[in-house]
């Protein structure tokens, strides 16, 4: 059943009831619509307040984790009063009270293999609001077998990028992506960090294109992929076509279902984190301050970033940048032990793969990173 504008929703739309393209008959598709938006993130945030600021009807939302204190800087649909909360509990909250016509159907859940289908199911166009491969993979085919269309975003410090998949004779994610980049290759926005309202520009570019979409207006960026740059403010444009050969579109295509996305990505049995596993021990903060006291044969390794250290450090730590390990590898032979530490532990395993390879064959990873050292045992240590 088609549901019509209700008097109150005329007045709420009247701003975007003006425009030629849009009108009652618009407006009534958009309240009829329904957007899943996997992620209620850096990019989920500012796409889900705009998509129901304009009055699309169902919204679902995918996330599984809770607001931190970190998040607020860029995940704008979340307040401090919702730290600790699950995102899209406190994103319901936020995008009801923005406005109350709407559905909001939410999924306090990973989006994984075994449910995405169900979860999707019903749904005009999925909205990536991720920062990782397995998931943009699987939202690819999920959206590819349900044939509506994937709305890609991501973002790294200053950069972002956008575009359309799946729309009918457009290319999917895997004709430009065939194959994932080794793990750990591409650092996420907790190891680079990102400028806090680069997410909420291309998150807004995001909505723009669903809303297109479902209006069926204008030039999509279907065959496109549209690059930002915000320290040039700068935006580029590549044409990308459909790979005859794809796996999953193409004409012989070998993907006939939803597959195990992380060991596609190579991280088999991943943890939340998705850090990929290793065969390097850890050390726990507790552990590491008992080595330091009693002077064991050991070097501590620091695998952030220089300007990290304006931040926080440990004392007896060399520094030697994650990008700089393979070449700096000689400065770790001669020790018994390496111990190898970041910020959360979220860059050490990638880490330990490249020492593993260069030879370094004892290598224990700080549980938690600095962080967690600042929290178990020096709160003089900034923890951020």
């Amino acid at each position: 059943m088609t549901l019509s504008l209700t008097k109150k929703e005329y007045e709420r739309y009247s701003r975007q009831l003006l425009i030629p393209e849009v009108g009652i008959k618009g407006q009534e598709k958009l309240k009829n619509s329904a957007v899943m938006i996997v992620g209620a993130g850096g990019l989920g945030s500012p796409a889900s307040l705009y998509l129901a600021g304009s009055g699309i009807g169902t919204i679902g939302l995918v996330d599984y984790d809770p607001v931190d204190l970190s998040n607020l800087h860029r995940q704008v649909v979340h307040g401090t009063n919702s730290i600790g909360l699950p995102k899209v509990e406190s994103a319901r909250t936020r995008l009801l009270d923005l406005n109350p016509e709407i559905n909001i159907n939410i999924f306090n859940e990973p989006f994984t293999s075994s449910n995405a289908m169900e979860i999707a199911k019903g749904y005009d166009v999925i909205l990536d609001g991720t920062d990782n491969f397995p998931a943009r993979y699987l939202i690819n085919d999920v959206s590819y077998f349900l044939g509506i269309p994937f709305i890609y975003g991501s973002v790294f410090r200053f950069e972002g990028q956008v575009s359309v998949f799946n729309k009918k004779g457009f290319p999917c994610y895997r004709c430009i992506f065939p194959e994932p980049p080794p793990p750990g290759l591409v650092p996420t926005c907790e190891e680079a960090g990102v400028l806090g309202v680069l997410p909420g520009l291309i998150g807004m570019l995001q909505a723009t294109e669903v809303i297109k979409f479902l209006l069926d207006v204008g030039t999509s960026l279907a065959g496109r992929l549209l690059i930002y740059d915000a320290l040039d403010m700068d935006f580029d444009s590549v044409k990308i076509s459909k790979n005859p050969s794809c796996v999953l579109c193409g004409s012989n295509s070998t993907v006939k279902e939803l597959i195990d996305y992380e060991e596609f990505c190579g991280f088999p049995g991943e943890r939340q984190n998705n850090s990929p596993k290793t065969e390097a021990g850890e050390i726990t903060p507790r552990e590491l301050e008992e080595k330091i006291n009693n002077n064991e044969d050991f070097l501590l390794v620091d695998i952030r970033e220089p300007h990290e250290l304006n931040i926080s450090s440990l004392k007896k730590a060399v520094l030697i940048p994650l990008d700089e390990l393979s070449n700096r590898k000689d400065e770790l032979l001669g020790y018994d032990e390496v111990v190898i530490f970041c910020r959360t532990g979220s860059r050490t395993k990638r880490a330990t793969l490249i020492l593993k390879e260069n030879g370094i064959k004892k290598v224990l990873e700080l549980r938690g990173g600095i962080n967690a050292w600042a929290r178990d045992i020096d709160p003089n240590v900034q923890e951020y």
